[in-house]
């Protein structure tokens, strides 16, 4: 392998995004390697497909069956989990630790990373106080996190998610990215961008903007690739560029919990005139995740469940176990049937009848309380200061796989080496770019 590599995802990046007058530092990588489009596993989220490109296994094998998890037992739902060992698989630096100690690696802001093997980790992670919450990242060694933070300042994580979302923080980890880069030289660097997927969730594919905000991701992945120079190994480096995924147009939401309440399955309690969803007593509920959807079913109930959900209007195909096996998510933390919609739509968690029923941490940025992700939470009502409960409002989302061969849902794959054995492809399986990256550390 090179002496060094760095892998930089960028999710919602896209073939059609690179260009030279739109990404002339993305686009000279290009000109000296490979440019392909890469296809996700499926669910096609970022928990499950970074799994997938760091083992080069698929759900079935890792675990990560979606960006929450659902504990049948204390039936409770967990979206955002942090830990390392919720991955039952080994990723690439537990492979370098085992068979190559010599050899540093570092992990940025991508998933399931705390306790990581790893010996460089930065990952977020607020405190919450009774009165406040303290903008806390857990980093490996400990104190590194400090140290960045007196180079370049705390890192700010109302810029990271929610309605005040913004290129700060994306800025800000890339900073950090060439702080490891120089303090620290390691081997193998995998960073994180999420400045594209907050923009099209709001405003669609075609954002007025759209080519400043790509000029921008490019620009960061210039100043990566300056700090190389600078600290003189790019000529003993690789570059990848990664997206996990790509999006697709949506014009609304299908509240699947809300739908499975009409039909009889949910049960939901009441508590000081707010509901709140029944898992004990439901004899069936649904985990979302943008455009898929995790079903538990109780009591025998699955063809009853099955049959109500392929009548749902919006929803494209429901699996079975059959159906979850040919998609290699047939694990035993995924959903007794999984949904997923059509292109244009996606999946709310939402199901009371009456807003002002909704529980407390509906209209509120709540990541984890939330039996589903919401992206409503990048909104905010002008009038109540509040997250509004409209899935209207998302533009765009992603998590089915790629269904033609069309950039629409693929993500990216660039790299400044030319690779024999990817040379042509123009479609490349997430899982086989995990493999790659294994055999070229190896």
């Amino acid at each position: 392998m090179s002496n060094h590599l760095f892998v930089i995802d960028i999710p919602g990046l896209q073939p059609i995004h690179v260009s030279t007058g739109n990404t002339p530092n993305i686009s000279k990588l290009v000109d000296q390697g490979h440019l392909a489009r890469l296809q996700p596993v499926f669910p096609a989220v970022t928990c499950t497909v970074q799994a997938s490109l760091l083992s080069g296994q698929y759900p079935d094998q890792h675990g990560i069956i979606s960006n929450g998890l659902y504990d049948r037992e204390n039936h409770t739902v967990s979206f955002w989990e942090q830990a390392s060992n919720l991955v039952q698989t080994e990723r690439i630096w537990d492979i370098i630790a085992r068979e190559k100690p010599n050899v540093k690696t570092a992990v940025i802001f991508w998933q399931n990373i705390m306790y990581a093997k790893s010996n460089i980790v930065l990952t977020p992670r607020p405190l919450h106080m009774e009165d406040r919450m303290l903008m806390w990242c857990y980093s490996r060694p400990p104190l590194l996190y400090e140290n960045i933070s007196n180079s370049i300042g705390k890192f700010d994580l109302t810029s990271y998610w929610g309605p005040m979302v913004s290129r700060v923080s994306s800025k800000w980890i890339e900073r950090a990215t060439t702080f490891v880069m120089e303090q620290e030289m390691p081997n193998v660097l995998f960073t994180y961008i999420p400045h594209l997927d907050y923009v099209f969730q709001k405003q669609g594919m075609a954002p007025v903007n759209l080519k400043q905000e790509i000029s921008f991701v490019d620009e960061l992945v210039g100043n990566m690739v300056k700090k190389a120079i600078d600290l003189r190994i790019r000529d003993r480096s690789q570059f990848i560029i990664l997206s996990e995924y790509g999006f697709t147009e949506v014009n609304g939401d299908i509240p699947l919990n809300r739908i499975l309440r009409e039909k009889g399955f949910i049960k939901v309690r009441e508590i000081e005139g707010k509901e709140f969803l029944d898992f004990e007593y439901s004899t069936a509920f649904a985990m979302v995740d943008h455009q898929i959807a995790h079903i538990y079913v109780k009591n025998g109930a699955e063809q009853e469940v099955k049959k109500a959900l392929d009548d749902i209007r919006g929803i494209d195909v429901v699996l079975d176990d059959e159906g979850k096996k040919a998609m290699k998510i047939n694990h035993m933390r995924s959903g007794d049937l999984i949904a997923i919609s059509e292109k244009d739509k996606w999946f709310s968690y939402y199901w009371w009848f009456d807003e002002d029923k909704s529980p407390p941490f509906a209209n509120r940025v709540d990541i984890h309380r939330k039996p589903g992700y919401d992206p409503s939470e990048l909104f905010v009502d002008s009038d109540t200061r509040m997250i509004p409960l409209n899935g209207k409002l998302v533009r765009a989302s992603h998590g089915r796989l790629p269904s033609s061969n069309v950039d629409e849902g693929f993500g990216i794959y660039v790299s400044d080496k030319k690779n024999i054995s990817m040379k042509g492809d123009d479609i490349i399986k997430a899982v086989t770019i995990g493999r790659y990256l294994e055999n070229i550390i190896a």
